[in-house]
C-alpha cells in the first residue's frame, strides 16, 4: 500500500475575535490531518468553530481575528515540480493571496451569491483566476472554462459563458461557484455547507459531483457541515467539534459505527430517521457555552447527562480508541463507570449497517 501523503496538517491552532463585548476564544486548540486524495468531514453545531478554522487555512480570517498560537502547515506541488512545504501563519497577506488562495487552496462557500460577482458574466468570473493567476491567454482560458462548466454538469457551457448570475438556478450558481473554484487545479478544496441553500435533489447531484471531481482530479477535500447525512455520502474521516475544540475523530464507520464521545452520540441521535420508535425528533439539551468566559474542565459537561465530577474540573485529554479513532471524554480513562450508548442510538447504528450493507 502507497503511502500516504500529508498535504495539511493545523497543530495547536487557537484563534480569539475581538468584539465590543470582549474576546471571543472562537478556536481552542485544534489538531487536524489531511492527506492526498482524501476527504476529511469537520462537524459540529453552529458555533461550534468550523468555518473559522477552513476560514485560518485560506488566510482569511476577519479583520478581528487574532491567532493566538498554532501552526497550519500545507504542503503542495510547484510548477516545476517540487514539493513545498508552508505554515499559512507566517506568511503575508500578499504572498497568500499571489500563491495559495484561489491557485492551490479553493474555497466554495454556503451561498453561491455572496461569491458571484452579478455585474460580471459567469464566463469572465471563471477565467480570472487563470489569467490572473497563470497569465493564461484569454483564448486558452475561455476553452477551460466552457470544459469546467461541462465538467459540473452545465448544459450548453458556451451559452452560459454569457449569462449573469442572476440568470441562473441556485443548483446552477453554486456549480458556477465549484467550477471557479476548480479553475486553477488547486489542490486542497475547502467545502463551507455547499449544499445548504440547495433542495434535496440537487444536494446529492452537487455531492455527487464533487465526489467526480475528486476521483478525475486527486484533490483533497475538507468538508464544513452540520448535516451528518452529508458527511455519510462524502468523507473517508471525521473531526466531530465543539466548542472550538475537535472532541472525537476517526475513520466514517468508526464515527458512524463506534461513536465514544457524547456529544456525537447526540448528534447522531439528532439525524432525522423514518424508523426510530420515538415520535419526537432527538435534541441535545442546554446550549454551547459563552466563549467569552474562560472553559473550565469539558466544555460539553453541563449537557452532557453522562458527565463525571471530574468534567466539571479537568478537561479530557484525547483518549486513543484505535491508531485512527480518538475521543476526548473522560468517560474513557480506565477507572471511569462503564456507560454505553442510549439503546435507541444502538438500534439506529444496527439500521444504518443494515442500510449500508445494501
Amino acid at each position: 500500500m502507497a503511502e500516504r501523503e500529508k498535504i495539511l496538517e493545523v497543530r495547536d491552532l487557537s484563534i480569539s475575535f475581538k468584539t465590543t463585548a470582549g474576546n471571543v476564544n472562537a478556536i481552542r486548540g485544534v489538531n487536524l490531518d489531511l492527506y492526498r486524495g482524501e476527504t476529511v468531514a469537520i462537524v459540529g453545531e453552529s458555533g461550534s468553530g468550523k468555518s473559522v478554522t477552513a476560514k485560518a487555512a485560506m488566510g482569511i480570517l476577519a479583520k478581528n481575528g487574532q491567532v493566538n498560537s498554532g501552526s497550519i502547515k500545507f504542503t503542495y506541488t510547484r510548477e516545476d515540480g517540487e514539493k513545498v512545504s508552508c505554515d499559512i501563519l507566517k506568511m503575508q497577506k500578499k504572498e497568500i493571496r499571489e500563491h495559495i488562495n484561489g491557485k492551490r487552496i479553493a474555497m466554495v462557500f454556503q451561498d453561491p451569491m455572496t461569491s458571484l460577482n452579478p455585474l460580471m458574466t459567469i464566463g469572465k468570473q471563471i477565467m480570472e483566476g487563470m489569467i490572473w493567476h497563470y497569465k493564461t491567454p484569454k483564448e486558452e482560458a475561455y476553452k477551460k472554462a466552457v470544459k469546467l462548466l461541462e465538467l459540473v454538469g452545465i448544459t450548453d457551457a458556451e451559452k452560459r459563458m454569457k449569462n449573469y448570475p442572476h440568470q441562473l438556478s441556485g443548483g446552477m450558481r453554486q456549480r458556477v461557484v465549484i467550477a471557479i473554484a476548480l479553475a486553477c487545479n488547486p489542490e486542497l478544496l475547502i467545502c463551507d455547507e455547499p449544499t445548504t441553500a440547495l433542495d434535496v435533489t440537487i444536494q446529492a447531484k452537487i455531492l455527487e459531483l464533487i465526489r467526480n471531481i475528486q476521483k478525475k482530479t486527486g484533490i483533497s477535500v475538507i468538508y464544513i457541515t452540520h448535516d451528518l447525512g452529508v458527511v455519510a455520502k462524502v468523507a473517508d474521516y471525521v473531526n466531530v467539534m465543539y466548542a472550538g475544540k475537535i472532541v472525537e475523530k476517526g475513520s466514517i464507520d468508526e464515527i458512524f459505527y463506534d461513536p465514544k464521545h457524547p456529544y456525537t452520540w447526540g448528534l447522531l441521535s439528532a439525524m432525522p430517521d423514518l424508523n426510530t420508535a420515538d415520535s419526537r425528533l432527538f435534541t441535545i439539551p442546554g446550549s454551547p457555552p459563552n466563549l467569552q468566559k474562560p472553559v473550565c474542565g469539558d466544555a460539553f459537561a453541563p449537557r452532557n447527562k453522562y458527565a463525571l465530577k471530574i468534567d466539571s474540573r479537568v478537561e479530557p485529554p484525547m483518549f486513543k480508541i484505535s491508531d485512527s479513532h480518538f475521543a476526548a471524554t473522560w468517560l474513557l480513562h480506565p477507572l471511569a463507570p462503564k456507560v454505553e450508548m442510549p439503546e435507541e442510538l444502538k438500534k439506529r447504528i444496527i439500521r444504518m449497517k443494515e442500510e449500508a450493507a445494501v
